[in-house]
């Protein structure tokens, strides 16, 4: 459902399910109930500004009546955000992809107390592309490869690759050495079945078959840290650190897995040893090989 309202400052209209009936007359009147932390006068004075608006762009009123509209857009009050201490560095840019560095401790979308402090709505801003959508996302705490599209036209065909899974991606990751497990020698493939609830601040490793799959190899050494090859066949939220983990080789700096610790500020001095080192597909439009590598490096291995 396409928002009729444009982005504004990087950011996109929120969308709002309006009832079809209740004890409210109008749809200011449902708003205010819904939101009454919020100071009312500045709510209607949003529809005085025509900033409130339905799906074919008609504009609400402070008067218009609760059930003429299903959904309404509007532009949510944005808190004032410090700037992160790290930067984007772009990789690659054509009319239909634009492929960055994403650097640890930014988050990929906008969330909770992350909107401007985005990558997608740093780079809309700064790149002036108020259509860029990403293709796939990292963690927060992940560094490296990240591909958005920018042509809306072309998105279809590179989203097809993802769901199709015809997409490799490498990571690099930084962990403990367990020489019984003879990762030098042969990868190991990780499978089990990990479930995340949006109630659960971690991904579980549960019994049932696997629905994840990650290939495992040492590719250095440096004393007591090895230097990983991580290879995702699937995508659920952490496999890659839970995998590692359940191996005993908890990645350098998690503060989630093997052990859960206390909530704590950003140490921007010890960034999870996690990087998206690089991507690979057959590009839908030409039939060309494409693949693209991280320019960034990990702090514990270099």
């Amino acid at each position: 459902m396409a928002s009729p309202l444009p982005v504004r400052n990087g950011v996109n209209a929120t969308r709002l399910r309006l009832p079809s009936e209740g004890p409210w007359e109008t749809a200011l009147e449902y708003i205010l109930d819904r939101f009454d932390h919020v100071d009312p006068e500045g709510i209607g004075e949003r529809f005085d500004r025509g900033e409130v608006v339905a799906l074919g762009g008609e504009v609400l009123t402070r008067s218009t009546p609760l059930g003429e509209h299903t959904f309404v857009w509007y532009y949510r009050e944005l808190p004032i955000e410090e700037r992160l201490p790290v930067e984007l560095s772009v990789l690659h840019r054509d009319d239909h992809l634009l492929v960055v560095d994403k650097p640890h401790f930014l988050p990929t979308t906008p969330g909770g107390m992350y909107v401007a402090e985005s990558a997608l709505v740093r780079l809309r801003v700064e790149l002036g592309l108020p259509d860029l959508i990403p293709m796939h996302r990292l963690d927060r705490m992940t560094a490296g490869i990240l591909m958005f599209s920018i042509d809306p036209g072309t998105r279809g065909a590179y989203q097809l690759l993802f769901e199709n899974r015809r997409i490799t991606k490498e990571y690099r990751a930084v962990a403990p050495v367990r020489p019984e497990l003879r990762l030098d020698v042969e990868p190991l493939d990780v499978r089990s079945r990990i479930v995340k609830s949006r109630t659960y601040l971690l991904a579980q490793e549960v019994e049932g078959p696997p629905n994840t799959l990650t290939t495992v190899s040492l590719i250095d050494r440096r004393g007591d840290l090895g230097l990983y090859r991580l290879q995702p066949h699937t995508g659920k939220t952490h496999q890659l650190r839970l995998h590692m983990a359940s191996l005993g080789l908890g990645i350098i700096n998690d503060p989630f897995y093997p052990v859960l610790h206390p909530q704590a500020p950003d140490d921007y001095g010890r960034p999870l040893q996690l990087l998206a080192h690089s991507i690979a597909f057959t590009d839908p439009l030409d039939g060309s090989d494409r693949r693209f590598t991280s320019g960034l490096t990990l702090a514990e291995f270099t």
